[in-house]
C-alpha cells in the first residue's frame, strides 16, 4: 500500500476507522473476483486499487442504523452443481 494514496483517501474519508473497513471490505470483494471501478496498473495491489477508488470518488460508505450483513458470494471454481468438491 502507497502512503501517499492513504493520505489523499484520508482527505475523502476522515474518520480512520470508517476508511479502514471500506477498504477492507472492498480489498475482500477485489480478491473474491470483482471488477476494479478504476484503471490499474501491474504494481497495484488491491489495498491500492481500493484507496484509488476512494480517492476518485467511485467508492464511499453510507452509515445505517444497524448491521448489514455482506453477501457470501462463492467462485464458480470452487464448487461443482453435483455437490462435490473441484479435484
Amino acid at each position: 500500500m502507497q502512503a501517499e494514496l492513504l493520505e489523499k483517501a484520508l482527505t475523502v474519508i476522515k474518520n480512520e476507522q470508517f476508511l479502514v473497513n471500506v477498504i477492507s471490505r472492498r480489498v475482500r470483494q477485489l480478491t473474491n473476483g470483482h471488477r476494479p471501478m478504476v484503471l490499474t496498473t501491474v504494481h497495484m495491489g488491491f489495498a491500492d486499487i481500493a484507496l484509488t477508488e476512494v480517492i476518485e470518488g467511485k467508492l464511499n460508505y453510507e452509515k445505517t442504523a444497524g448491521y448489514i450483513a455482506e453477501p457470501i458470494t462463492r467462485r464458480n471454481d470452487d464448487h461443482q452443481t453435483d455437490g462435490r468438491r473441484a479435484a
